[in-house]
């Protein structure tokens, strides 16, 4: 039997982000998904208006529970969760990890710890930080930061290789056993660059990338999606961060080319099935 990820993210109608980007990519490498939408949009908040409901987490639990009732849980590989509206949906997704991992003791729960990042600082609501540090990322196996997310959960200030290594060592002593850094940009890279750091038991590995002039929508949500899935597949951080970073640059730079705001998800599908591996992944401790 395949792979099977419990998804609990945001869903938008038009666009790519939450659940609207992560399910489809995973499809497409031969994992089954069962999304459970957060909110209802029309569109991402990027655009600075939208519609739809929040789903209160009472409801989410419900759909959660429908779900265990058909005696799913025992057949999740993985869970799997993303930006975080409010203060309910936390408690929400940390309870269906634990019965997950009642009923799958093998199931890990990746973590993507939205919050922010370097250039615009938080942008979600001020307790949602200190509630992912305080009760989400210790319960979680595998958490997707960017630098700036890494450097919150763990009270540093991350910049070169060294100083990264040294933040994702603390946040894996506060519960995750892996973590992927999704946008390492050390003072001493090269110009045209953005590096990927994957890190757990077995080491640490660096890849990097050329950096488009460009921020997609939604491209961290696949980016912690596929990362997560090859990981559960191969247990091989250095192959699931080549992987990663082939189908997310290939991803990337057909909607930059696109001409297009949203991700182009649909049109670069191949790249997830069949990704180039143009990009080695560099061990580094």
């Amino acid at each position: 039997m395949g792979m099977k990820v419990l998804s609990i993210q945001s869903a938008v109608a038009y666009g790519h982000v939450g659940n609207s980007a992560a399910v489809f990519p995973l499809q497409r490498i031969g994992v089954e998904v069962v999304p459970v939408p957060t909110v209802n949009f029309s569109n991402h908040t990027g655009y600075g208006a939208w519609r739809g409901p929040l789903i209160p987490p009472s409801d989410v639990a419900e759909i959660l529970l429908g779900v265990e009732e058909r005696g799913v849980f025992a057949q999740i590989d993985a869970v799997l969760s993303g930006y975080q509206g409010g203060v309910g949906i936390g408690d929400v997704i940390v309870d269906a990890v634990r019965r997950v991992k009642a009923a799958n003791p093998a199931a890990l729960y990746a973590c993507d710890p939205v919050m922010g990042n370097a250039k615009s600082g938080c942008f979600v609501a001020p307790e949602i930080p200190d509630l992912l540090r305080d009760r989400v990322v210790p319960v979680a196996d595998i958490i997707t930061p960017n630098q700036f997310e890494l450097g919150y959960l763990t009270g540093t200030e991350p910049a070169d290789i060294e100083s990264t290594l040294a933040s994702a060592d603390l946040a894996r002593a506060a519960g995750p056993s892996t973590v992927l850094v999704t946008s390492v940009e050390r003072p001493d890279r090269d110009e045209g660059t953005i590096e990927m750091l994957a890190v757990d038991e077995a080491g640490a590995w660096l890849v990097t990338t050329p950096h488009l002039p460009f921020k997609a929508n939604g491209s961290g949500d696949v980016t912690a999606a596929l990362f997560t899935a090859h990981y559960v597949a191969t247990r091989n951080a250095a192959v699931s961060l080549e992987r990663t970073a082939s189908s997310i640059f290939d991803l990337i730079d057909t909607t930059f080319r696109s001409g297009e705001r949203e991700l182009q998800l649909v049109e670069a599908q191949e790249f997830y099935a069949a990704p180039r591996m143009q990009f080695q992944a560099k061990q580094v401790r």
